[in-house]
């Protein structure tokens, strides 16, 4: 009975080490809609959406059946509750790549990105892939040492988005309201993905350990 409860412990990992998976390809298509006003991937991402969607009420049916029908001890339990919640944040950075996608196809045919932060943009979207492709080892292998790690790549997140401020700051902005809202609102959502990143790494910190990291 308790390696079979172990076996389905593992399964739980293995579905929201895909969800990690998928989130990041959401961002991935997602960014280069916007930087390639690529209307097609835009409706593609919006589309997909819905298998996240799927992928965490499946993970979550899973993790309830397990405390319904097991009683799992101490270890067992604080990892089936921390999956409810990675499954939770896993599903609101698919939700930040579709409101990239949407805002690429809101803007369609016209460009969302001005010029000078189109370069700044290509960068978050690369940060917020690397950080969901490195999420999906850090669930399926439970490493809590490369989870720690993920605050250094949040860390250059943060970074770009203060520059955002600083470019549409400037007395060289001349794109007006419009643009620095649609600038505003998109460095958010990759800032909030990789938020949300690190909150994923940190319940495996807390799964492994039995503690959660300091901020």
């Amino acid at each position: 009975m308790r390696e079979a409860y172990q076996e389905q412990l593992g399964k739980l990992a293995e579905e929201l080490a895909a969800m990690s998976t998928m989130v990041g390809t959401a961002m991935e298509h997602a960014t280069k809609a916007l930087l390639d006003t690529d209307l097609s991937l835009a409706e593609q991402v919006i589309d997909d959406d819905l298998r996240v969607d799927e992928a965490r009420a499946r993970s979550e049916e899973h993790a309830f059946g397990l405390l319904a029908l097991q009683a799992p001890v101490a270890g067992d339990l604080r990892t089936v509750i921390s999956t409810i919640h990675v499954a939770e944040d896993l599903e609101r950075m698919g939700d930040l790549a579709l409101h990239v996608a949407k805002a690429a196809r809101r803007r369609h045919p016209q460009p969302v990105l001005p010029e000078d932060v189109r370069p700044v943009f290509d960068q978050m979207g690369k940060i917020a892939v690397k950080l969901a492709g490195r999420l999906h080892d850090i669930i399926q292998n439970q490493d809590a040492d490369s989870a720690h790690a993920m605050e250094a790549a949040d860390d250059e997140m943060d970074d770009l988005h203060r520059h955002l401020f600083t470019v549409m700051m400037s007395s060289e902005w001349e794109h007006g309201v419009a643009a620095a809202v649609d600038v505003t609102l998109l460095g958010r959502f990759y800032e909030r993905f990789a938020d949300h990143a690190v909150a994923v790494a940190r319940r495996v910190v807390f799964i492994v350990t039995g503690q959660m990291p300091n901020d």
